[in-house]
């Protein structure tokens, strides 16, 4: 058991060794990314803005009717 211990600690790269690979990982992985087009980014920025709108009209809506029920029940 200790000789197998042994033997994985000496595989094991030192830190720098380990942070190259880790930027080399990052650098690989962020040139698989697609950059929108105009047109979409535009569109989905719009879908965004609608999401957010009608959420806070849903909350907003919430607050004055809680508020105004418990005023009708304690009030």
């Amino acid at each position: 058991m200790a000789k197998a211990h042994e033997s994985e600690e000496s595989v094991k790269p030192n830190i720098f060794m380990r942070i190259g690979l880790f930027i080399k990982q990052v650098i690989d992985e962020l040139r698989k990314v697609v950059t929108p087009t105009a047109k979409e980014l535009a569109g989905w920025s719009i879908a965004v803005f609608i999401f957010v709108v009608l959420l806070m009209a849903l909350v907003s809506g919430m607050d004055f009717g809680l508020g105004k029920l418990t005023l009708w029940i304690f009030g």
